[in-house]
C-alpha cells in the first residue's frame, strides 16, 4: 500500500510541475511576443520620423533654391532710361541694362516709329538681344539704316530687316519673329563674335568694314539712329 500511494503522490507531482513549466512557458513566449511587438512599434515609428525628416529637409532645400532664385532676381539691377549711354565706339555686344518693362516704354515714347513696327515687336526684339548678347539701341539702329523707320515694302515683305544676302537677292523669312531672330543670330555668331566669319571688332565702325563696305555713311546712319532711340529713353520716366 506504501509502495502504490508513493506511485500516485509521484504522478501527481509530476504532472503539477509540467503545468507549471506550461504555464511559465507561455508567459515567455508572451514575452518574447510583446518585445517582438515593441520593436516593430518602435521600427514603424523610426521609420516615419526618418521618412518625415527627409522630407523636411527637401522641403526646406527646395524652399532655399527657390529663395535663393527670387533673392537673385530680386538683386539684379537695371538702370533708369534716362541712364541710358550710348557712343560711336560702344561694344556692341553689351547691354543697355533697362529691364524689359523699360525697354517697351522707351519704344512706346520712340516718335519715329510711325509704323508701329518696334512698339509691336518690343517684347521679341529684348529677348533677342539677351539670347544673342546684342546691344538693344544697336540692334533697333541697324533695323532703322538697313529698312527705314516705316520698314520698306521689300524688307516687309520679306521679313528681312537688315539686308541679309544671297546672290544678290534678300533672303526670304517665313514671318517677322524669324526675320528678327536669323537677323539677332547672324550679328552675334558673324560679326560681334570673335573668330566669327565676318568679325572685325564689336564697334560700329568694325560691324561696318565686313556688314557694309562698300558705303563710308553707313556707320553714320546705324549710329544716327541709335540715337533717336536714346533720346526717347532719356525722355522716359
Amino acid at each position: 500500500m506504501a509502495i502504490l500511494g508513493l506511485t500516485v503522490f509521484t504522478n501527481t507531482s509530476y504532472a503539477t510541475n509540467s503545468i507549471t513549466g506550461t504555464k511559465d512557458r507561455i508567459k515567455e513566449i508572451k514575452i518574447v511576443e510583446e518585445i517582438n511587438i515593441d520593436k516593430l512599434i518602435r521600427n514603424k515609428e523610426t521609420k516615419i520620423v526618418n521618412n518625415y525628416t527627409r522630407n523636411t529637409k527637401t522641403t526646406s532645400r527646395s524652399s532655399v533654391d527657390r529663395t535663393n532664385k527670387q533673392e537673385i532676381k530680386q538683386e539684379q539691377k537695371y538702370i533708369k532710361p534716362k541712364d541710358v549711354k550710348i557712343s560711336k565706339n560702344m561694344d556692341l555686344s553689351k547691354r543697355t541694362g533697362l529691364s524689359k518693362e523699360d525697354f517697351k516704354k522707351v519704344i512706346k515714347n520712340l516718335k519715329q516709329d510711325r509704323a508701329k513696327f518696334f512698339y509691336e515687336n518690343a517684347d521679341t526684339i529684348y529677348d533677342l538681344c539677351e539670347k544673342y548678347e546684342i546691344n538693344e539701341m544697336f540692334f533697333c539702329g541697324l533695323i532703322v539704316a538697313e529698312s527705314g523707320w516705316n520698314i520698306a515694302g521689300n524688307h516687309r515683305s520679306t521679313h528681312n530687316y537688315i539686308s541679309l544676302m544671297y546672290k544678290g537677292k534678300l533672303i526670304r523669312y517665313s514671318s517677322t519673329k524669324e526675320g528678327l531672330e536669323v537677323a539677332a543670330k547672324k550679328l552675334h555668331q558673324n560679326y560681334l563674335t570673335p573668330g566669327g566669319k565676318f568679325y572685325n571688332g564689336r564697334t560700329i565702325a568694325g560691324v561696318q568694314k565686313r556688314f557694309c563696305p562698300a558705303s563710308t555713311t553707313w556707320d553714320d546712319l546705324v549710329y544716327g539712329s541709335m540715337k533717336y532711340v536714346a533720346a526717347a529713353a532719356h525722355k522716359t520716366k
